[in-house]
Order: structure tokens, then C-alpha cells, then sequence
């Protein structure tokens, strides 16, 4: 049985969710993206809770994360999936404007998977989703299921 592949979008700015979407459909790279809007969004979806409680089981293959969000910004949303055996494991994109030396560290030093700063540029911002897109969902072999669970 093939797992159904899906991308979790956190991102508050919708000129971006927009854009980013438009570049994933494009190679069809995912069988759903889920979109969230905010920080709370994004862990009402993982968790299965609120206007997600009714969701499919399973983890997204990855999270493309915004880091300046509403509510909960991005590195709050990190510490909780990485705090959590149930999510640890899920790879985490950094989809931000922020060039922030004090981001990067911290980001990094949680422990996600790559920090892409999005570029200004229309063409270069939509080349840059699908090669982030066409890596974490056709490429990288996530880890197996049995990793996930306690």
C-alpha cells in the first residue's frame, strides 16, 4: 500500500501560501497540502485536533514552515514537534523572509531539516518551492512508520 503523501504549509501571508501552492501543483508533488495559517493552525492539524479532528491518520512526509506567524510563530511550533516521539521525525523545511542570523542559530539548533530564505523574485521564489517539493516528497525516503510510535 503507497502512503499518501502530504505536505503541511504553514504560512500566514496569503501572496505566498498562493504562490507556494501554485509551484507543488505544478509537479504534482503531493496528494494534499494542507494549508494552515498560523502557528496553532499547524499543530491543530498535526495533532488531530479542532478542524482537523476528523483528518486521515499519518504525519505530512514534511512541514515547509514559515517562522513569523500569528498566534504561535515558527520556532515555538519546532520546540512542540520536536519535543513530541510521535512528530520528531517529520522533516521540517523553513519556508521564511527572515535572514536573521539569531533565526538560522535557532532553528537549526532545534533541529530542523533546512532553512530557505524566500527569494524576492517571483520565478526565483516558485523554483525554489519545487526543488524543496520534488526533494521532500518524491526524493527523501522519509523514515519508516514503525519510527514514529512509543
Amino acid at each position: 500500500m503507497v502512503a499518501l503523501k502530504r505536505i503541511l504549509l504553514a504560512e500566514d501571508d496569503s501572496k505566498d501560501v498562493e504562490l507556494t501552492l501554485s509551484a507543488l501543483a505544478e509537479y504534482n508533488l503531493a496528494n494534499e497540502i494542507v494549508v494552515a495559517r498560523d502557528g496553532v493552525e499547524a499543530l491543530d492539524y498535526l495533532y488531530r485536533r479542532g478542524i482537523f479532528a476528523g483528518r486521515p491518520e499519518g504525519n505530512p512526509v514534511v512541514i515547509l514552515l514559515d517562522l513569523k506567524m500569528p498566534k504561535l510563530d515558527g520556532i515555538e511550533v519546532i520546540k512542540q514537534i520536536k519535543a513530541d516521539p510521535q512528530l520528531s521525525l517529520v522533516p521540517i523545511v523553513i519556508l521564511t523572509s527572515s535572514r536573521e542570523v539569531r533565526d538560522l542559530e535557532q532553528a537549526y539548533a532545534l533541529g530542523v531539516n533546512a532553512y530557505v530564505v524566500k527569494p524576492v523574485h517571483f520565478g526565483e521564489f516558485v523554483k525554489a518551492v519545487k526543488e524543496i517539493g520534488v526533494f521532500w516528497a518524491i526524493i527523501n525516503e522519509p523514515p519508516p512508520i514503525s519510527l514514529h510510535k512509543t
